[in-house]
């Protein structure tokens, strides 16, 4: 009787330790929590549906980021005969609003919206957007074909006056898209830019009134 209560007791024994050690591979089986740093692609960045406003505002910031490239290159062409001033300022323009038309046709890309306004063809300076409204955002401070023309044709002293005049009412247009976009937008990126347009843009024109002082 001995023998078979110890017995017993040892079957006993061994299935309390198998039922121990199948505790871990049962719990590795379970699947993992997700985690808490991971986000669906539409909660970061752009990647998200760009709203009415923000496409809006891309679509009408390039060409007027365009407009403001070609202007700048126009002072930079030694047969405007333009002043070192003018100059330094053209190629600060240019080396801001370069790399600011890429990243908002980049946002246009992923956002599955054309890059360019639907009113928009032909050459830049054969459109006159200024008052154009579209999703929210004015478009304002273009140059006109004829404003262009007239800036082709002049050189020195009266290039420079006269660039200056059109780059500040250029600008005060962006400043204006900027913060309308700002107003109505909850995309990170896209009101760090309109932050940047309205900081960067408000310092230009500082400058450019400054010397159009007498």
């Amino acid at each position: 009787m001995k023998r078979r209560a110890l017995a017993a007791a040892g079957v006993v024994a061994v299935l309390s330790l198998s039922a121990c050690s199948s505790s871990p591979s049962d719990s590795a089986s379970q699947p993992a929590a997700a985690s808490p740093s991971t986000k669906a692609p539409s909660e970061s960045g752009t990647s998200a549906p760009g709203s009415a406003t923000e496409i809006a505002f891309a679509q009408s910031m390039i060409p007027h980021h365009q407009q403001a490239v070609e202007m700048s290159d126009m002072a930079l062409d030694p047969v405007h005969e333009a002043s070192p001033d003018v100059k330094k300022l053209a190629k600060q323009i240019k080396a801001a609003q370069d790399p600011e038309i890429q990243e908002m046709t980049g946002w246009l890309e992923a956002w599955g919206a054309p890059t360019a306004m639907p009113s928009a063809s032909g050459d830049m300076a054969d459109m006159d957007h200024s008052g154009h409204d579209m999703g929210g955002v004015t478009m304002s401070g273009m140059m006109t074909a004829e404003q262009m023309q007239q800036l082709a044709a002049a050189k020195g002293q009266a290039f420079d006056t006269l660039w200056l005049q059109m780059m500040i009412d250029h600008h005060e247009g962006a400043i204006q898209m900027a913060e309308q976009v700002k107003a109505e937008s909850s995309n990170p990126q896209v009101i760090a830019l309109a932050d940047a347009i309205i900081t960067t843009q408000k310092k230009e024109i500082a400058t450019m009134t400054s010397f159009l002082a007498p």
